[in-house]
């Protein structure tokens, strides 16, 4: 009950953010606006406006999980409201947990909300609901679950234009993974070579949640991957905010 109520209120405060609605703002733009750029380009329409859309989702979320995320506890600290917070029979973990919640809940409404718009543009063309968008969304969902926990944790102990700056080089490093284990093959052994071997192992593969390609061609994907994709995510997630719970448990606030 606890978490719950911390969660409704960080979710009411997050809704009345103008960068929410900014963000908003531009990710309709860039979904409205991949029409257009179906009309201007050569090839199937409805697979352009699909990929563009989706991206828009993705990106524009990612940036809303990042820019909410990383002044969820720093708010607190800054304006000394967590004292008279953590006074109350409220244990840390309740109060990380229940700021974690209520920003996962705003950005389920921020999705959705921008997902209605992507199927309708979608439908102009098809006239037909495009079941499948939902899969892809939902793997999207999941990242940005992960990407809010991997704010949160930075939120925890650093500022926020520093936890916005690691947030989204976690981002981008996560989604070019791949040219990570490039580089660790070209490298030669060294302090730079272990670095890359560090950032390989701990940054998660966001790829796993990539299924924008699959789903826009139509291609046969087997219920594993969806399964392993899912518990990648849930796991990775838990085990960020395992670490989030510890830096904020052990943090001084005096």
């Amino acid at each position: 009950m606890k978490i719950g109520a911390i969660a409704l209120n960080t979710f009411k405060e997050a809704i009345r953010d103008r960068i929410l609605y900014l963000l908003l703002f531009f990710a309709v733009v860039c979904i409205v606006f991949s029409r257009i750029l179906a009309l201007l380009t050569v090839g199937d329409r409805v697979k352009i406006i699909k990929d563009v859309g989706l991206s828009s989702l993705s990106l524009f979320g990612a940036l809303m999980a990042i820019l909410m995320g990383v002044g969820l506890v720093y708010k607190e600290i800054d304006k000394r409201t967590i004292h008279s917070l953590l006074v109350k029979p409220i244990h840390r973990y309740q109060f990380l947990l229940g700021k974690y919640f209520g920003l996962v809940l705003t950005l389920l409404v921020m999705l959705l909300a921008m997902s209605l718009i992507y199927l309708a543009v979608i439908f102009l063309h098809t006239f037909k609901i495009e079941w499948t968008m939902f899969i892809a969304i939902f793997f999207i969902f999941l990242e940005l679950c992960l990407i809010t926990s991997v704010a949160l944790l930075f939120s925890c102990f650093s500022t926020p234009i520093l936890s916005s700056l690691f947030s989204l080089a976690f981002y981008l490093i996560g989604h070019f993974s791949w040219g990570l284990e490039t580089l660790i093959k070209k490298v030669k052994p060294g302090a730079g070579k272990t670095l890359a071997q560090l950032l390989y192992h701990f940054v998660p593969d966001l790829e796993n949640f990539n299924f924008k390609m699959e789903i826009v061609q139509n291609l046969p994907i087997p219920a594993k991957i969806y399964l392993f994709s899912t518990l990648y995510g849930i796991f990775y997630t838990a085990f960020i905010l395992a670490l989030a719970l510890l830096v904020f448990r052990k943090r001084d606030f005096i």
